[in-house]
């Protein structure tokens, strides 16, 4: 029997899925899939954990040849340029601070340089701007180029134990950190990075754990050309009693840290 469309005249038309199979390209089974392009693989390459990672460590490797090879702790012995001062010298000296940590430059060094060039309420200033925004630079650096890399080799049962309390207790984790003596300020800047730690958490507990040790070493700088005074043989004494006092509890720690 002719369906309607052929009785009046007109020109059968196959079904949508019929016209659909005919219009398929069968592959043979055995057929090679072209390779990707090649700046599409180079641009996997470039985007992998991995290679992240080895950016980050030519980076670092990078700022600290840097570091060794211009010396800022030549601050301390001849003075800031003299074409710079006021709040240029400030803001320029701040920017310096945070890149130079970056670098691994101990910051009792520059806490020390920025009290003797700019006194210590300013000092103290310019000293908390460069340590908030070094900081800033590690977490992002280390967030970005090497927490995918890393995140896997976190196997060891300390390690997950660090991770853990960094990831879930942020804030007081930080804040324990920044304010017991002893520990690199580059090292719990990336431990922090790699962990599950947010910004906010991490950049507030960066500033106030900071400010008692920082305002030390700035004081002490500043007063530095009055070494028997009272405000530094003050500051003196919150410089060391913090170490020792981190140094005893460490020891005494000992064996429960080499239990675990």
């Amino acid at each position: 029997m002719l369906d309607a469309t052929t009785r009046s005249g007109g020109t059968a038309t196959a079904p949508p899925r019929a016209a659909a199979t005919e219009l398929a390209v069968t592959v043979p089974v055995g057929a090679a899939v072209a390779p990707a392009p090649p700046l599409l693989r180079l641009g996997r390459f470039l985007l992998s954990p991995w290679a992240r990672f080895s950016l980050l460590v030519a980076l670092l490797a990078g700022a600290g040849a840097s570091v060794l090879l211009f010396k800022p702790q030549k601050l301390l012995a001849d003075g800031w340029p003299p074409q710079l001062s006021g709040a240029t010298a400030a803001v320029v000296f701040a920017v310096a601070y945070g890149v130079v940590t970056v670098a691994f430059v101990p910051r009792p060094l520059l806490n020390l340089a920025a009290g003797a060039l700019f006194g210590s309420a300013l000092g103290l200033g310019v000293s908390m701007a460069g340590t908030v925004l070094g900081a800033g630079l590690a977490f992002g650096l280390g967030r970005v180029l090497g927490q995918d890399a890393l995140r896997p080799l976190l196997r060891g049962r300390l390690l997950k134990a660090a991770d853990g309390q960094l990831s879930r207790h942020g804030m007081r984790s930080m804040l324990a950190a920044r304010l017991f003596p002893g520990l690199p300020f580059w090292g719990v800047n990336y431990c922090a990075a790699v962990s599950r730690m947010g910004w906010t958490s991490f950049l507030v507990a960066t500033a106030l754990g900071s400010i008692p040790n920082t305002a030390a070493y700035v004081v002490a700088g500043a007063r530095a050309s009055s070494p028997t005074s009272p405000i530094f043989l003050i500051a003196l004494a919150a410089i060391a009693l913090p170490t020792v006092a981190g140094a005893v509890v460490a020891w005494r720690k000992r064996h429960h840290f080499r239990g675990r």
